[in-house]
């Protein structure tokens, strides 16, 4: 199909990179075999727990070998630091204030699904997607939350337990409405442990390994991958849960970390508390999800099973990836690996997500793209997730319809090393008295937080976010700019 990647990496860089895009496009637009698509993702994977990027801590051989075969964004965000709306943006290719109401899946929006099953793909998705309905939303395919239990049977209780408290966002229930009328169902029937608030600092799990979330999803991926993979072109997602709370990794990865092997951020407990906004200052002072973590070796320890659930999903995504490549499949499957959203894993002593810092906002993200990726590359220019289904469907030959926020990034793909200059915009708890918007343009990121006061950084002097120069007189111009840049793209209201 195309340029292969023998002959792709036998060129200069930049020339094969150009000639191998068109190549494949042209290639594609004739007729001839369709590219697969595997989109892999995992909950609440920070940007820089990547050994690829350059984390010392995290142990992820198998994506660091993924990067090793394509190209690694440096500098890639979601459009919404929470599961749904970030969810919903990447597969609709609208932003999150086009998919009202907020923190739901409209069903009259189209996703990847629909375009790609128009243009004769089978499209899956298995794992976690928080569709927090009865919806396919297009796909031909579906296993979930649901279907892990009922693999689980009675173990399911342990489950339960691990989560103790309904939470779409581990599966229970998946659709809350289920429990309306009839309230949760495991109230008074499970085992509490002593956790403080709604989530635990972390400890090894009682499921056995092969039962997790985690297990299920990348054994029923390569079923997929066996029973279809050679009979249909296929758009096929798999989604899982970890590194997202709880933080209970099986017994081999969590015997691989050590809390007292874990730093704390240089961040923490040094910001400047009257240059944030409100809201970052309440959950700097109180953190309710967890509230164990103002002792810094329950801190320590959190870091430490964070880690440990990001390798289990990392193994997990090794096998599929093997998988692929034992079944022929490799050379003509794009894979894309992301995240929903990242974790702020204790920087400006804050965790999980919800806010617009870096490690919150910012997502791990890799394409490999026989034929089009070099190998081991490196893009440093800012993208958005939101772009990303423009990129599948230029590479594929798929039809989207006009009036999508979605832009291509298939040029970068071959060649990385080319500066992007578009902006790129993130929002968070719109239609709340705590809305807040994003723009990152070059070196800064400006924050215009509704009811508080605006964030402006200069990311490449200040990476950590510590210096809020929007406080300061001499910022005054460049961040009235930013905004009227901002309320160009969309006036928050």
């Amino acid at each position: 199909m195309g340029v292969t990647r023998r002959g792709f990496l036998s060129a200069g860089p930049a020339a094969a990179g150009i000639a191998s895009l068109s190549s494949a496009l042209e290639t594609r637009a004739a007729g001839g075999p369709p590219r697969n698509v595997l989109l892999l993702m995992c909950d609440q994977h920070t940007r820089a727990a990547l050994g690829a990027a350059g984390s010392r801590v995290a142990k992820t051989p198998n994506l660091d070998a993924l990067a090793r075969s394509g190209v690694l964004f440096n500098s890639a965000y979601c459009t919404d630091p929470v599961c749904i709306p970030s969810r919903a943006s990447m597969l609709t290719g609208l932003y999150p204030h086009k998919l009202l109401p907020y923190n739901t899946w409209p069903y009259e929006k189209e996703t990847a699904a629909h375009y790609f099953h128009r243009a004769g793909y089978m499209t899956g998705v298995i794992g976690k997607m928080h569709f927090l309905d009865g919806q396919t939303h297009g796909f031909d395919f579906k296993l979930d939350f649901n279907d892990w239990h009922q693999y689980l049977g009675p173990k399911t209780k342990l489950v339960a337990e691990e989560i103790y408290y309904p939470d779409s966002g581990c599966g229970l229930p998946q659709i809350p409405d289920l429990w309306k009328e009839s309230g949760d169902p495991w109230l008074g029937t499970i085992n509490r442990d002593d956790r403080e608030g709604l989530a635990p600092v972390g400890r090894i799990s009682a499921l056995r390994e092969e039962d997790h979330f985690e297990s299920f999803v990348s054994r029923e991926l390569i079923r997929f991958l066996k029973t279809f993979g050679r009979r249909h072109p296929f758009f096929l997602v798999g989604s899982l849960l970890k590194p997202h709370a709880p933080f209970m990794p099986a017994e081999r990865f969590g015997n691989m970390f050590h809390p007292n092997d874990m730093q704390l951020p240089a961040s923490w407990g040094k910001v400047n508390l009257p240059s944030a906004p409100k809201y970052v200052q309440e959950s700097i002072k109180y953190w309710r999800v967890t509230p164990e973590v103002r002792d810094p070796q329950q801190a320590r320890r959190l870091l430490a099973m964070y880690y440990a659930c990001l390798a289990q999903s990392d193994d997990n995504i090794g096998k599929v990836l093997r998988a692929l490549t034992e079944l022929g499949l490799e050379e003509d499957t794009i894979v894309v690996y992301t995240s929903d959203h990242g974790d702020m894993l204790g920087e400006h002593g804050l965790w999980q997500k919800f806010v617009l810092y870096e490690a919150s906002v910012g997502v791990p993200l890799i394409i490999r793209a026989p034929g089009v990726t070099p190998r081991g590359a490196v893009c440093d220019s800012p993208v958005s997730q939101v772009q990303l289904l423009a990129t599948l469907a230029e590479l594929c030959g798929v039809s989207l319809p006009s009036g999508l926020d979605t832009t291509s990034l298939a040029k970068s793909l071959a060649e990385p090393a080319t500066k992007l200059t578009a902006p790129v915009f993130a929002e968070h708890a719109l239609g709340t008295g705590q809305a807040r918007y994003m723009l990152r343009s070059g070196d800064y990121k400006y924050c215009h937080n509704v009811h508080d006061i605006p964030e402006l950084y200069n990311l490449r002097s200040d990476p950590s976010e510590m210096n809020n120069l929007a406080l300061l007189p001499n910022y005054r111009n460049r961040t009235e700019q930013l905004k009227e840049q901002l309320f160009t793209w969309w006036r928050p209201e």
